[in-house]
Formats: structure tokens, C-alpha cells, sequence
């Protein structure tokens, strides 16, 4: 199974403590060894890093970990391959337009029957299930609000019916954004941390690394990391409950739905 890593907070950061916990299990401390990628906002613009090579030891990787990219939203994934297979067109988070702005995905699970669903102008590039569901997705928003709705919530719950429907053909743990707010869904395993002021010492759970965010240079006093598996051993994570539903803004959650 892939591992998934979401970043949403109300003022731009780095990620590099956090994905540099992620990135050893992709091939050292995992089996995440068929390829990564991570997406960062900016503006209505997107950074975007791919790499079909095993994110513990990828230069690509080195940098993200090393370069502190500054964000209020971000997603990435590490890979175990289960459908389609490893290249570089395979690697998630994905990306499509959509209203004048950029919707990221990424996805762990496998979802069985999927490619028999009608997609109307959307197109993967790959061979993979989620990127086929990704597609879905876009064509089902697309195909049923004429824009961005005025109440953004009649968006959150469609997308938690679809995601629901979704989840019955597999596994579908999920990370989804419209460049607003940050969507994740749990099927099976998923968990989140927000760290707030006054600020503490964290280590991660899978290199010997520690940080103490007093020190950090960030105006952030909301700031929320989700993972498919807690990262650090000395936070407090809170797990997802199967089939939640959970909407992030600026490190906030303001929607839940079970």
C-alpha cells in the first residue's frame, strides 16, 4: 500500500521535517520503493516533483527534504505499485485544471471495477486505478456545478458521496485539494496532527531527527499534518475514523462528516 503526507496551514512553511520522516520509508524503513511525488501551492500555481525512483535514495528527494519550499498547502505520496506500472506518468500526487484553478490528488488503496466508469473530458495520462478515480472525480464535479458553488459545503458533500461510493469498489484513502482547502478521506488508515503555539520539540519516527518548531522561522499558528501513519513519536496524533470525511482550511478542520 502507498503512504500518503498532507500539509495545511494559515501561513506558508516548509515540509522538510515532515518529509523527511516520509521519504525513508520509501525503500528504507517501507516498502514504498515504486516512486514519489509532492505538490506545493503557490498562489494559483503549483510546484510539482515527481520521481519513479525509490524516494529514500532519489537526488530529487535530497532536495525537497534539504530546500525549504514555502507553503500554506501540500500534498505528496510514496508508492508501492498495485496497478499500473512504475514510471514516471504512474507517480502521484496528479494534477488537473478546473475552474482557473489546480485540483491535486493522491490516493492509496486499490479499487476494483473503477476503469468501467465514464470520465466525459477528463483523460489519464497513466495506467493506474487512482488516477482513473482522480479523473471520475473531476468529470462528477464538473458535470454537476455550473462553478465554484456559493456554499462551498453542497461541494463537501457531494465529494463525501462520491468518496463513499468510491470506497465500495476497494480501498480508497485519499488526499484531494481545489487550491482552498485540503480533502481527505479514510477508508481504512489515515491521521492528522495539528500543532498550535506555544510550539514543542517532535522526533520522527523513522530517522533519527528532531526540531524544535519555537525556533523555526514561520508565522504559523495553525499547522496541520496529515499521514497515513503518525510520523513522530512524541505528538499526539488523532487517527480517522472509516468511511470520515474531514475538510482543511488554513490548518483548520471546517467540515467533518462520518
Amino acid at each position: 500500500m502507498c503512504e500518503l503526507l498532507g500539509m495545511s496551514t494559515d501561513a506558508p512553511t516548509d515540509i522538510c521535517f515532515s518529509f523527511a520522516g516520509l521519504m525513508q520509508r520509501g525503500g528504507a524503513t517501507g516498502p514504498h520503493a515504486d516512486g514519489w511525488g509532492i505538490v506545493f501551492y503557490e498562489g494559483k500555481g503549483v510546484r510539482s516533483f515527481h520521481d519513479p525512483e525509490p524516494s529514500s535514495n532519489s537526488q530529487v528527494a535530497k532536495l525537497i527534504r534539504e530546500y525549504p519550499i514555502r507553503a500554506k498547502m501540500v500534498i505528496g505520496h510514496i508508492r508501492q505499485a498495485n496497478s499500473g506500472r512504475v514510471c514516471l506518468e504512474n507517480t502521484h500526487p496528479f494534477v488537473r485544471e478546473l475552474w482557473g484553478h489546480n485540483w491535486v490528488f493522491a490516493h492509496n488503496g486499490q479499487l476494483e471495477g473503477i476503469k468501467k466508469y465514464p470520465l466525459g473530458k477528463y483523460t489519464p495520462i497513466g495506467t493506474t486505478d487512482s488516477e482513473y478515480a482522480f479523473c471520475w472525480l473531476m468529470h462528477k464535479i464538473d458535470s454537476s456545478f455550473d462553478g465554484p458553488p456559493k456554499n462551498p459545503k453542497k461541494l463537501y458533500v457531494k465529494l463525501k458521496e462520491w468518496c463513499d461510493e468510491l470506497n465500495q469498489m476497494g480501498v480508497f484513502n485519499m488526499l484531494f485539494s481545489n487550491s482552498f482547502c485540503t480533502f481527505a478521506y479514510c477508508s481504512t488508515k489515515l491521521c492528522w496532527l495539528t500543532r498550535r503555539p506555544p510550539f514543542s520539540t517532535a522526533t520522527l519516527n523513522d530517522v533519527d531527527v528532531s526540531v524544535d518548531f519555537k525556533l523555526k522561522d514561520t508565522q504559523v499558528t495553525n499547522g496541520t499534518i496529515i499521514a497515513t501513519e503518525a510520523l513522530t513519536d512524541d505528538e499526539e496524533w488523532t487517527q480517522m475514523k472509516v468511511e470520515e470525511f474531514l475538510v482543511f482550511k488554513e490548518g483548520e478542520i471546517v467540515f467533518k462528516q462520518e
